[in-house]
């Protein structure tokens, strides 16, 4: 595999009109996916969170990784709406009393806040389960084996042995000060990375990615996951209630181990760079076809929220 390619000039490629115009097909879709009908509360709590706005990056990898392998982008919108819906059934769930206690998220009164507590854990429910429908329901032109995989796949980011098992070691973890790095890494491989690693393969298995597609854009999916969740930490104690449209603070209140409180920030930023890095080495021999991944990666260590 070529060696130059993951440090290909990205100033010859646009990321903010890129993420721009993604975002929008996304949220067409996205808005398209839900309509309000009877009982009207529950999908309205399912819209509400949804519809909230937010980066919207991880349909957005999804759709890049699917063009990255030449498939068409639109054969995996079904897929990278569903990764919203499940990423916003975490959010919901994380936001509740039982959980992080939060009322503000993305600059708006958390769903338990607007629907009570009951809406809110069906809301996550319905989103949860109508991800997969989506996914089995409006994939088109695709081989079944793919979808059925691509199902698969995103069931294991979710479960207990993903997102679900991430969470349930950062909840044990809360107020003990002798977390250590390894379990710490334990909880954001599985909190956070392993939905981001499952919106990049699955995009790329709709495009019919080959076993070592799939090992370096898993990779790359997982450093960069490991990248988000450092840099989600520094935000935490350096920015504001208005840049991140959710409490501040919140980690430290709660007596969370964070990488900035094992290693300090200076030490974090540069450790979610060397992510990065390597994150980008990982697409190597794709061309410009990776520039949309290459810029992706660099833009999660410069966000500011």
């Amino acid at each position: 595999m070529a060696s130059h390619t993951a440090s290909l000039d990205t100033q010859t490629f646009n990321l903010e009109t890129y993420l721009r115009d993604r975002k929008r097909e996304v949220e067409a879709a996205l808005d398209a996916s839900i309509a309000v009908t009877y009982p009207e509360k529950i999908y309205e709590a399912m819209r509400y969170s949804l519809m909230a706005g937010g980066k919207r990056l991880r349909p957005i990898l999804c759709l890049a990784a699917c063009e990255l392998l030449g498939g068409d982008p639109s054969a995996a919108m079904p897929t990278a709406c569903a990764m919203e819906m499940v990423h916003t059934m975490s959010l919901i769930h994380d936001d509740l009393p039982a959980m992080d206690n939060d009322d503000y998220r993305r600059g708006k009164l958390t769903n338990h806040k607007v629907y009570g507590e009951d809406i809110a854990i069906l809301a996550g429910d319905a989103l949860l389960a109508y991800a997969f429908e989506f996914i089995a329901e409006q994939t088109t032109n695709v081989p079944a084996n793919r979808v059925l995989k691509v199902v698969s796949h995103l069931g294991h980011a979710v479960a207990a042995t993903g997102l679900v098992g991430g969470q349930v070691v950062d909840l044990e973890c809360e107020g003990k000060p002798d977390v250590t790095e390894t379990t710490l890494t334990y909880i954001h491989l599985h909190k956070t990375a392993a939905l981001l690693e499952s919106c990049v393969a699955c995009g790329a298995i709709l495009a019919g990615a080959s076993e070592q597609d799939l090992a370096h854009l898993s990779t790359y999916a997982q450093n960069i996951g490991l990248a988000f969740q450092i840099i989600d930490d520094i935000l935490d104690i350096t920015s504001t209630p208005e840049l991140l449209g959710k409490t501040v603070g919140k980690d430290v209140a709660a007596q969370k181990v964070t990488y900035p409180s094992l290693w300090g920030i200076s030490t974090s930023q540069l450790k979610a760079q060397q992510l990065v890095d390597l994150a980008k080495s990982q697409l190597s021999g794709y061309g410009k076809a990776a520039l949309p991944l290459i810029a992706i990666a660099d833009y999660i260590t410069a966000r500011n929220h």
